[in-house]
């Protein structure tokens, strides 16, 4: 077994897969993308907390990170036409073992980001409950905490 094989393509072939995004599930993941930059106010939180004047320098640090990303990949579709995400891009360039771990990877920040705006909505569910008088018991309101008596978040794990 070759560790390091690499998928061949070619560049006159077109993929099997048809466009079937409409003009609904186009408006749906940009709700879905505003609604979801709510976590920003959780992080704003944590930044004005424990940042401080760092936090403008990671800002400037991010863009550069995601203007050189998006550069890198459109190298890679000028170059690979066919296929269209990085464990593709990965697997002609690098091969299969590089392919692999990098799809592992964008597993896990799908799963991290998921997790962050779930907190970030059972942080809205539980305000809205809170101003209808309704609250949910402390310790399905948050993370482990034994101190704080706050086991699970309930809304989160759900979401």
């Amino acid at each position: 077994m070759e560790l390091f094989r690499k998928k061949t393509f070619d560049p006159n072939e077109r993929g099997a897969m048809k466009r079937t995004l409409t003009l609904k599930d186009l408006i749906m993941l940009g709700i879905g993308a505003i609604i979801g930059t709510g976590i920003f106010v959780i992080t704003g939180q944590a930044t004005a907390t424990y940042a401080g004047p760092a936090l403008s320098i990671s800002f400037v640090v991010a863009a550069i990170v995601v203007i050189l990303s998006g550069l890198c990949f459109a190298e890679f579709a000028s170059r690979v036409p066919i296929l269209g995400g990085p464990y593709s891009y990965l697997y002609v360039v690098f091969g299969e073992v590089v392919a692999w771990f990098a799809g592992w990877f964008l597993l896990w920040e799908f799963m991290l980001a998921v997790a962050s705006v779930a907190s970030g909505w059972s942080g809205y569910f539980q305000g809205f409950l809170g101003s209808l008088g309704l609250n949910l018991p402390t310790a399905l309101t948050g993370g482990y905490n034994a101190e704080a008596g706050t086991y699970v978040d309930v809304v989160a794990a759900v979401v």
